[in-house]
C-alpha cells in the first residue's frame, strides 16, 4: 500500500522538482540565510500540475475504485472480491482513492491559501472547483466524510471530524458558486496556462466545467430533500454549459515517460501487467449484442470492436478433451460466433478459471487505448496491443446531454426528451471516433459517424424510446448513458442507486439468470446460496481511517448505508 502511494506521489513530483532546479540560479547559491533545500511556498504554476495529475487517477482502474465499479455496474467482470460485491475496507482500491483523495485535498489547501494571499482570483477559484469536485466524489462514494476539518494540520487538527454528507454537499455548491466568481474575474499577478493540464487556463472552459458540474449535482439530489427546483432553473437560465467535446474535463495519458508509464490505467491493467483480471461482463456483453430481451433486443450495438477486442477469431476456439467439432471450450461464458470468451459475475462454476490472459476478450482501444477488433484476433505479448493513449473521462459533453434528457423527461427542464437522447447518442458516438483518432493507433478503424449500421441504431432506439411508457424511458437514457461510459463507471455506480437503472444482472435473483446461463454446469446446486454480500450501496469507510482516526464513527455496513440521494 505505502509502495502504490509513494510511486504515485513519485511520479508528479519528479516533475516539480525537476522544473524547480531548472529555474534556480546562480544568484541564490549564497542566499545563506533562505534553507533553498525547504522552500516554505511552492510556485502555484508548480502546485497546480501534480495536483490534476492526482485526480486525473482518481475514479480510474488499477488499484483505484473503477476496478470495483466497473464490476458493480456490470460492465466488467474479475475474480478479485468485488466480483460478488464483496470489497472489504482494507481493499487496496477503497484505500488508494480515500488516501488519494486527501493527498490531494491537501496540497489544494496550499493552493487556496497561496492564492488567497497573493491574490490570484484565477488559481484560486481553479482550487476551489477542483476542491469542490472531489467533495461530490468522496460524498458518492462514503456519504458522511472529513471535509470541514480534514488537510488542517498545521491547525493541530489530526483527527477531523466526519461531517454529515448533505453539508458537504452544501459546501461543495458553496466552493463552486465562489469559484466562478474568482476564475470570471481575471484577477491575478500570474495565470494557469500550460500548466492547466485540463484546460490549458481557459477560464471560459472552467465556468462551463462549474456550471455543468453544478447541473450534473442538481440532477443527483432532484429527489432529496436538498433539492430546490429554482436552483436549477436559475442555473439553467444562466446556460453556459459544456459545448462540444472541446470541453470535455478528462485527464488524458499521453505516452509511456521513463520513470512512469502514464498510460491509461486499464490499458495498462490488461495489456501490461502480469496477472489479468480485468474481464467483459456477460451482461454487457449480451445488452450490447442485442440478446437482452428486456431492452434494445434484435439492435446490436455498433461500438462493440471498439469497446473490447477477443484474443481468439471467431470459430477458432481450443476444444475441451480433443472435440473439434462442438463442445465446451472448458470456459466460464463463450461465444464461439465472435471470439468472445469470460467468466461470470459471482461465478463458482469448475470452468471459472478458464478464460485466462492468453484466450480471454480484453478492453478495447476506447476505454483504453488498446487494439481494435478487426476479427483476427491478437497476441497479448506483442508490442504492437495499442498505445494507451485513452483519456480518462471525467465530465464530457455527452453526458451532459444524457443529463439534460433526465431532467426534460421527469420535467424538470424544457426540451424534446427523445431528441435530446438522439443528440447525446451521436455525441457519445462522435466521442468514440474522437479517442481513436488521437490515440495514434497504427490500425485501420472505420469512423463510427455517418456510419449506416450507426443510424439505424439510433433509429432502433428511438423507435424503442418512442413506444415506451415513461418508467421504460427513462431505463433507456440511463441505459444508453451507461454504453456511452464504458470505461468510466462512477458516475453510472451512481445512477443505478439513485433511479434503479440500467437494469443489472441479478446472480441472486430466484432463478438463473439467463444472461448467465450458457448451458454448462454454472450454477451448480445451491450455489445461489454461497455468492456472498448484497450489492453495496456505499464503500466501506477506509480501514486506515477507521483505525487511525479517534473521530472516526464505526465501521459501517455498505449493504445498508445509504447516500442521501439514493432511492
Amino acid at each position: 500500500m505505502k509502495n502504490l502511494i509513494y510511486n504515485k506521489c513519485l511520479k508528479y513530483y519528479l516533475l516539480i522538482f525537476a522544473t524547480a532546479f531548472t529555474v534556480s540560479g546562480c544568484d541564490t547559491f549564497l542566499d545563506v540565510d533562505t534553507d533553498v533545500d525547504n522552500p516554505t511556498t511552492v510556485a502555484l504554476n508548480l502546485i497546480l500540475p501534480s495536483i490534476q495529475a492526482t485526480i486525473g487517477e482518481i475514479g480510474s482502474a488499477n488499484f483505484n475504485s473503477a476496478e470495483i465499479l466497473s464490476v458493480y455496474v456490470h460492465q466488467l467482470v474479475s475474480r478479485s472480491e468485488q466480483d460478488q460485491y464483496g470489497a472489504q475496507a482494507d481493499n487496496v482500491s477503497i484505500r488508494n482513492e480515500w488516501d488519494d483523495i486527501y493527498l490531494v485535498l491537501t496540497d489544494i489547501e496550499t493552493l487556496i491559501k497561496q492564492a488567497t494571499e497573493s491574490n490570484d482570483k484565477v488559481y484560486l477559484g481553479v482550487a476551489q472547483a477542483l476542491k469542490a469536485y472531489l467533495g461530490s466524489v468522496a460524498v458518492d462514494l462514503w456519504g458522511d466524510i472529513p471535509f470541514s476539518e480534514a488537510t488542517q494540520l498545521e491547525s493541530g487538527i489530526v483527527g477531523p471530524k466526519f461531517d454529515d454528507q448533505q453539508e458537504v454537499y452544501k459546501a461543495v455548491f458553496e466552493l463552486l458558486d465562489m469559484a466562478k466568481v474568482n476564475i470570471s474575474s481575471g484577477e491575478g499577478n500570474v495565470f494557469p496556462g500550460s500548466d492547466d493540464f485540463f484546460y490549458g487556463g481557459d477560464t471560459d472552459k472552467w465556468v462551463k466545467f462549474i456550471n455543468t458540474l453544478k447541473l450534473k449535482l442538481y440532477n443527483q439530489i432532484r429527489l432529496s430533500s436538498m433539492f430546490n427546483a429554482s436552483d436549477l432553473n436559475a442555473l439553467a437560465s444562466e446556460g453556459n454549459f459544456l459545448a462540444s467535446s472541446e470541453d470535455d474535463f478528462q485527464w488524458t495519458n499521453y505516452s509511456n515517460i521513463t520513470p512512469t508509464d502514464e498510460r491509461n490505467e486499464l490499458f495498462k491493467a490488461s495489456y501490461v501487467q502480469a496477472q489479468v483480471d480485468h474481464y467483459i461482463s456477460p451482461w454487457f456483453y449480451e445488452v450490447l449484442k442485442g440478446m437482452n430481451p428486456n431492452i434494445h433486443t434484435g439492435n446490436p450495438d455498433p461500438r462493440i470492436p471498439y469497446y473490447w477486442v477477443n484474443q481468439l477469431p471467431p470459430g477458432t476456439f481450443p476444444r475441451d478433451q480433443g472435440d473439434t467439432v462442438s463442445g465446451d471450450p472448458n470456459a466460464d461464458y463463450w461465444d464461439e460466433s465472435t471470439g468472445f470468451l469470460t467468466i461470470r459475475f459471482g461465478s463458482i462454476s469448475t470452468d471459472r478459471d478458464g478464460a485466462v490472459q492468453n484466450d480471454a476478450t480484453f478492453p478495447g482501444i476506447y476505454p483504453s487505448g488498446g487494439r481494435f477488433d478487426d476479427g483476427l484476433g491478437f497476441s497479448r505479448s506483442a508490442t504492437t496491443n495499442g498505445t494507451g493513449v485513452a483519456p480518462k473521462r471525467i465530465l464530457t459533453y455527452y453526458e451532459f446531454l444524457f443529463i439534460q434528457a433526465e431532467l426534460i423527461h421527469v420535467g424538470l427542464m424544457t426540451g424534446d426528451t427523445s431528441a435530446k437522447l438522439e443528440e447525446a447518442m451521436q455525441a457519445a458516438f462522435q466521442k468514440v471516433d474522437e479517442v481513436v483518432l488521437a490515440s495514434g493507433t497504427s490500425q485501420t478503424v472505420p469512423k463510427l459517424e455517418g456510419a449506416s449500421a450507426v443510424m439505424d441504431y439510433i433509429t432502433n432506439v428511438l423507435s424503442e424510446f418512442d413506444a415506451a411508457n415513461a418508467d421504460k424511458k427513462l431505463e433507456i437514457i440511463m441505459t444508453q448513458k451507461w454504453i456511452a461510459s464504458f470505461g468510466d463507471p462512477m458516475d453510472i455506480y451512481t445512477d443505478y442507486r439513485r433511479t434503479g437503472y440500467p437494469v443489472l444482472a441479478n446472480p441472486n435473483g430466484p432463478s438463473p439468470e439467463y444472461q448467465l446461463d450458457n448451458g454448462d454446469d454454472w450454477p451448480l446446486d445451491d450455489s445461489l446460496t454461497t455468492l456472498g454480500n448484497s450489492f453495496q450501496t456505499s464503500f466501506f469507510w477506509s480501514s486506515d481511517e477507521i483505525n487511525n482516526n479517534s473521530n472516526s464513527p464505526s465501521q459501517k455496513d455498505p449493504t445498508v448505508y445509504k447516500i442521501f440521494w439514493d432511492n
